[in-house]
């Protein structure tokens, strides 16, 4: 689709500055002619239901289900409860975790500044009405298709609709996209197609401009579960026959395979994941950080290069002009009433003109004949008024190609302590006049103070290996001092990024620097992606427009509350309260959910892999399987369900070294050989001990569990109080159903002799067994 197809003519007439009557915003309210409401960032909750409810694994076991009913034995049934448990649970931990993200949804969303009956107001995106005058600035993206009236000189980055990402320049009578970030300058804009109609609604390679965030958690697990799709059935019904054809019994080969197939579905690790995950998006929004994507969290997790700028992060944001130093000729008069002249001409919302506004506050009420909106390529932003000449302020090194050696060592020595400083400059005319040269008029230093928790949390990040880079758009030399008081290690290794050239080698100087200064949004962009390039997992923070480019191509991608709706709009994280130290919390959570995931999960693949395996040795051997599906139920619930739910809340916050699948192996593989040979050996010596199918069966289950509950000992340490006597109870309770509830779960006494001199010396041998294997497998792995 092309943008030129979704153009609109504009209604003829209408007055920027009056814009649409309140009558006409009601008849157009009632013709439905509103703005569509902004795509939810959860899912509904019919969305949340069909989704938990209506999955391949419920299907296998409400088949399965079926089948049980038909041999009439009910109580093997016991599964589905865990099963609708499951489901159950996985809901209402989504849903919960949906209301707290749409709550602080509606803190973040941007408003749209429009004029009605002459008057400027804001309102909500969902209450724009066609033909609204929507008065856009930079940092604000554009909500609606709609053409410009009246411009200062607009920029807008449309690379989320067009993929390139060059700024473009709009003048009176161009059209302006929704999805569209405005770079620079102001606008007034008339809606000409909203909602369904408007081109982003339209766009069918919407989805392919979206970051996909990467997730080896979920990557691993979805493997997993791609395998035992084709796996289960097949395996299922091989096992099924080959059970009727020895037995000719089909009930029994039917609780056999049953509980063959029940075995093999690790439904509980899905569950856990998804709990996980969103009980970590319910903490960091009581701890007021948005998260727009749960895989974000486990991504957050594994950064080990974390991009920032200075203003919001190391500082606090809060700019004040310290001093101002008029040049030879000039007085303080002069350079206040220039600069003021600027600030209230343009009217720029950005941080360091709400300072110079703060101290400016005299409107010298100047009439400008041509503005020059601040953009982040050219760092200066300036207007012409007529006689009196053109002023310009902005960075020195940008407005002025050279400088007396004299001024630039003292702009030099107030940028390495600490100040950022600004000039002001004037020529008699036109700003196109090259005949006439700008004259410096004046120095402003304005300072920025550090942030009270900057230094913990930059010493915290240092400890847990995350590397810091501060990539700034200001003078390196003031970052580098800032960043120095930060105690980051290295900020006095800087570079002022305005003079590398056109085609520098990114991957050279992100080795070599820590402070990247006068960067422009392109480079910032290409700093990411050359720390990519070294194999690095990277995070950038970012408030502003200039931030995009290089926030959509991180891997993780932090935003400020009060930033611009462009920054928001591509963050996965939305810091509500505009407090960095937030940081720490996300990435402690993302690192508790990884952490106790790769922890627990071998727990749930014990099962899954023993039973595949017994599945394939029991269709060649002439016996029937081993267990019935009611036995399972504690086993799964004992030594997996319930200390996987524990396991999973605790503090973990050890540094991610990836390979998920292997570290889940590393403990659910020797734990299933354990298992098959326990079951095997078992097996022989009922027959030579003249054992019945039910006291073997016993056999099995006991064998099985007191394996499941070493692989659990193993996988919970390091051991705390809470976890000895969790774990203490539930091997109480596999004891006690051996006992007092043997007929309910289909299992025979262990007051047996032939039973005894079986179960006793296996059982003795699973601890130095298991650890012996795991020990085998791991140096062979190595």
């Amino acid at each position: 689709m092309d943008l030129e197809e979704n153009k609109r003519k504009p209604i003829e007439g209408l007055n920027p500055y009056l814009g649409l009557t309140q009558k006409e915003v009601d008849e157009r309210d009632r013709l439905g002619l509103k703005n569509h409401a902004l795509k939810p960032l959860t899912r509904s909750i019919k969305r949340i239901f069909a989704d938990n409810t209506l999955t391949l694994f419920n299907l296998i076991n409400f088949t399965i289900a079926c089948f049980i009913i038909y041999t009439g034995s009910y109580k093997n049934l016991l599964f589905l409860g865990v099963a609708l448990c499951n489901t159950a649970m996985g809901i209402f931990q989504e849903i919960r975790a949906k209301r707290q993200v749409d709550k602080l949804t509606i803190l973040t969303e941007g408003k749209v500044r429009v004029v009605r009956e002459g008057k400027e107001i804001e309102i909500e995106q969902e209450e724009l009405v066609l033909d609204d005058v929507m008065l856009v600035r930079r940092g604000d993206q554009a909500y609606a298709d709609g053409v410009v009236l009246e411009t200062t000189g607009l920029e807008v980055d449309e690379s989320q609709l067009t993929g390139e990402a060059d700024a473009v320049i709009k003048k009176q009578g161009d059209d302006v996209f929704s999805g569209s970030f405005i770079l620079s300058g102001t606008a007034h804009v008339q809606a000409t197609a909203i909602g369904a109609d408007s081109f982003v609604s339209k766009l069918s390679l919407e989805v392919k401009q979206e970051k996909t965030a990467y997730s080896e958690l979920l990557r691993s697990i979805k493997m997993i579960i791609r395998v035992l799709t084709f796996v289960i059935v097949p395996l299922g019904v091989i096992l099924f026959f080959s059970q009727f054809s020895q037995s000719q019994d089909i009930n029994a080969a039917i609780l056999g395979t049953a509980a063959a197939m029940i075995g093999m579905i690790p439904e509980g690790l899905v569950l856990l994941t998804s709990i996980a995950l969103a009980v970590g998006v319910v903490n960091l929004a009581r701890k007021k950080v948005l998260v727009k994507t749960m895989p974000a969290i486990e991504t957050l997790a594994r950064v080990d290069v974390l991009c920032l700028d200075k203003t919001g992060t190391i500082t606090s944001g809060n700019l004040k002009v310290s001093e101002i130093l008029p040049e030879e000729g000039f007085t303080q008069a002069d350079v206040e009433e220039g600069i003021s002249a600027i600030i209230y001409t343009l009217q720029d919302k950005n941080s360091t003109s709400l300072a110079l506004e703060r101290s400016f506050t005299e409107n010298p009420g100047w009439d400008a004949t041509a503005r020059f909106p601040f953009s982040s390529d050219k760092k200066w932003s300036g207007a012409s008024f007529g006689n009196r000449g053109t002023y310009i302020i902005g960075a020195p090194e940008f407005i002025f190609e050279t400088l007396p050696a004299e001024k630039r060592q003292q702009i030099d020595e107030f940028a390495k302590s600490g100040y950022r400083v600004l000039s002001l400059a004037k020529k008699a005319g036109a700003f196109e006049d090259s005949t006439q040269r700008l004259e410096l008029v004046g120095l402003v230093l304005i300072t920025d103070e550090l942030r009270e928790e900057a230094k913990d949390t930059f010493r915290y990040f240092k400890e847990q290996g995350v590397s810091i880079r501060v990539i700034s758009g200001d003078n390196p030399a003031t970052v580098s001092n800032v960043a120095l008081q930060a105690e980051i290690e290295g900020s006095h290794r800087y570079i002022d990024m305005s003079q590398i050239g056109a085609n520098p080698d990114y991957e050279q100087l992100v080795q070599d620097y820590v402070v990247f200064g006068r960067v422009t949004p392109h480079q910032k962009k290409h700093l990411v992606q050359a720390f990519q390039a070294e194999g690095h997992t990277v995070a950038m923070t970012g408030d502003g427009v200039n931030d995009v480019l290089a926030l959509k191509e991180s891997n993780c991608s932090i935003a400020m509350a009060e930033g611009s709706d462009a920054s928001k709009s591509v963050a996965d994280f939305v810091l509500i309260n505009n407090n960095f130290d937030s940081m720490v919390s996300v990435l402690k959570e993302g690192r508790r959910v990884i952490n106790n995931i790769e922890r627990v999960a071998s727990l749930y693949l014990i099962k899954t892999i023993y039973s595949v395996i017994l599945t394939v040795i029991y269709t060649f051997l002439s016996s029937r399987y081993p267990f019935q599906p009611i036995q399972l139920s504690p086993i799964s619930s004992l030594t997996v369900g319930i200390p996987s739910f524990f396991l999973a809340i605790k503090p973990n916050y050890k540094r991610i070294q990836g390979e998920f699948l292997k570290k889940v192996l590393h403990n659910a593989l020797p734990a299933a050989i354990c298992v098959v040979t326990y079951v095997l050996v078992i097996n022989a010596l009922g027959g030579l001990t003249k054992l019945s199918f039910a006291q073997t069966s016993t056999l099995s289950v006991l064998l099985t569990g007191t394996v499941c509950f070493t692989t659990l000992i193993a996988v919970a340490k390091p051991f705390d109080f809470k976890i000895k006597i969790l774990i203490t109870l539930l091997m109480t309770a596999f004891v006690m159903l051996f006992l007092f509830a043997g007929s309910i779960f289909n299992l025979a006494s262990l007051l047996n002799v032939n039973m005894i001199m079986v179960y006793v010396p296996l059982i003795l041998s699973v601890y130095p067994f298991f650890h012996f294997i795991r020990a085998f497998m791991l140096r062979f792995v190595k």
